[in-house]
């Protein structure tokens, strides 16, 4: 095994492909934080979780955050910024007491070689209390002072985290949240490891496929628009207008890209500088920015149906993503205005409008008087359904709908709801033979299965002691199960479990929305999912 890491390693870091001037110069350092990755003491503890790819990878990795901080790209320095402006300290976990911005500090060294083994591999949660990540830091620590006064600045990489003030072409703004989040090193191990393994399996299903690469770019695309990093749960056009800084011109304009609106739509025609088009699930009109579109002359027929992506950049919208046209489908258009996800993918249009908070204020009050003024209700699993639509009908009931209204909420429920099957009953009870329903605040219902033992409450008969610490790092730490959840059995129940009085689990409390953030990234930020039934605030349950 060879033991130098060589120069297609280091770039494999970098947003660019060519070696520059800088590069033999940081190489070497690379190699230098390695010997002290696999000489020291505590040196068996990264052979566990790491191979030889993955310690040369990590030696790239921390050096890449010496340059970055040498050459000014602003990339750690955002990071420990926002940190600070969320928590009111600089980083989480270390003790601060001498730390220095904008300087190398052995806690940025602890806290990113921990990051990094946390996201190189998911199959152990390694504590950032570990004496190897403490003690490694202090060594590579020394390795970097050594050089701080000699470390040249790598220009070039500089530019890469630029854009021109007066920039209006979306494309442009949209391949630099590309570069901060697939070619940027405090990303390497998170996002675009994630989205590189999605590739492998698009790969993998589709390889006979003559639309492969059209596959490969939409899911690029819709990644680079809807990801969240695990570094506090941002996307990647707010790490943009972070990097950029508050007195770029730009910083406000990345941070109102909308969200990607990706479906069908009805084409309805065009002039000089739009193309007309209409959501077919909830009949919202859109003009398309014409220039951003290289098919416009394709389009001939009014109502041909498109799918297509589109966001909105300095309040007009661009296509984004891939494109295909068929002809008018009347199934299509039916099946299309009754799906929920469908319509759900312009929600956020219409969140202010709709009033949905004050909505969601009146389904928990509901939820509580049907669950004897509780937020929360355990159940075995086989009666989790039962216990569900139950709520659902004596909320409905309060709505005084008519009977086509309660009949199509109904449907909907049928149709996209959480009991589309006969065998919810079987599914349920062969994930566990409990579970709950919680009603969220901010998005309505929420089921659980196998996190019983996190709660131990007088109305909880399910609560068993010896499963509690697997049952709370379940809730921690399952991205499918909400931070308001979380929150819930935090606030109600820490004091009387031993996870958090007496175990790592006190510890972690302290940073305990950034670690939630980490463990839940793009489920972190919860949203409302109820279903509108008829106008203004007759709104069925789901």
């Amino acid at each position: 095994m060879d033991k130098r890491i060589f120069i297609k390693d280091w770039l494999e870091l970098k947003p660019y492909k060519k070696q520059t001037v800088t590069d033999s110069y940081y190489l070497k350092i690379c190699n230098d934080v390695k010997k002290v990755i696999t000489t020291n003491k505590q040196s068996f503890v990264p052979q566990k979780y790491l191979d030889n790819k993955d310690i040369n990878l990590l030696s790239c990795f921390l050096t890449s955050y010496f340059e970055d901080l040498i050459s000014e790209t602003n990339i750690w320095s955002s990071f420990v910024r926002t940190h600070q402006r969320l928590y009111k300290k600089h980083l989480p976990f270390y003790n601060l007491d001498e730390y220095y911005e904008e300087e190398i500090n052995p806690q940025d060294i602890s806290f990113l070689i921990w990051y990094f083994l946390n996201t190189v591999q998911e199959e152990k949660f390694i504590s950032p209390f570990n004496d190897f990540i403490v003690e490694t830091a202090e060594k590579i620590f020394d390795v970097f002072d050594k050089e701080w006064e000699f470390a040249p600045e790598n220009e070039y990489l500089k530019t890469f985290y630029q854009i021109n003030q007066k920039q209006n072409d979306f494309y442009i703004a949209r391949n630099l949240i590309e570069t901060v989040l697939f070619k940027t090193y405090l990303f390497y191990t998170d996002t675009f490891f994630r989205v590189q393994e999605e590739e492998i399996e698009i790969i993998k299903n589709n390889k006979d496929d003559h639309d492969l690469e059209l596959f490969l770019y939409e899911n690029r695309d819709r990644t680079l628009h809807k990801a969240h990093t695990s570094l506090l749960a941002l996307t990647g056009k707010e790490w943009v207008s972070e990097i950029l800084g508050t007195n770029h011109l730009l910083s406000k304009d990345f941070l109102a890209i909308s969200q990607k609106i990706q479906g069908f739509f009805l084409y309805k025609g065009q002039d000089k500088n739009n193309i007309f088009i209409e959501h077919i699930a909830s009949s919202k009109k859109f003009n398309l920015k014409k220039k951003s579109f290289d098919h416009s002359q394709t389009l001939k027929e009014l109502d041909t149906i498109l799918f297509m992506g589109i966001v909105m950049w300095k309040d007009e919208w661009w296509f984004s993503g891939v494109f295909f046209q068929h002809p008018f489908n009347p199934d299509l258009i039916l099946y299309e205005k009754n799906s929920l996800e469908s319509r759900m993918a312009v929600n956020f249009l219409d969140h202010q409008k709709q009033q949905t908070d004050k909505i969601l204020k009146k389904q928990l009050l509901t939820f509580e008087n049907f669950n004897n003024g509780s937020q929360i209700a355990f159940l075995p699993s086989v009666r989790i359904e039962e216990f569900y639509k139950g709520y659902i009908e004596f909320f409905n009931n309060t709505l005084n709908l008519s009977e086509e209204e309660i009949k199509e909420a109904k449907q909907r429920m049928r149709n996209d709801g959480f009991f589309g099957t006969n065998n919810t009953h079987n599914d349920f009870f062969e994930l566990s033979e409990t579970g709950l329903v919680f009603f969220n605040p901010k998005s309505g219902g929420e089921i659980a299965l196998a996190v019983n033992s996190a709660f131990p409450m007088p109305s909880n008969p399910y609560f068993k002691e010896e499963d509690s610490e697997e049952h709370v790092t379940r809730l921690l730490m399952n991205e499918s199960l909400s931070t308001e959840l979380v929150m819930y059995c935090i606030d109600n129940c820490k004091t009387k479990l031993s996870f958090f009085t007496k175990g790592v689990g006190k510890k972690y409390l302290e940073d305990i929305d950034f670690l939630l953030r980490f463990w839940k990234k793009d489920r972190y930020h919860t949203t409302p999912t109820i279903t509108y039934a008829g106008q203004n605030e007759k709104t069925a349950s789901r």
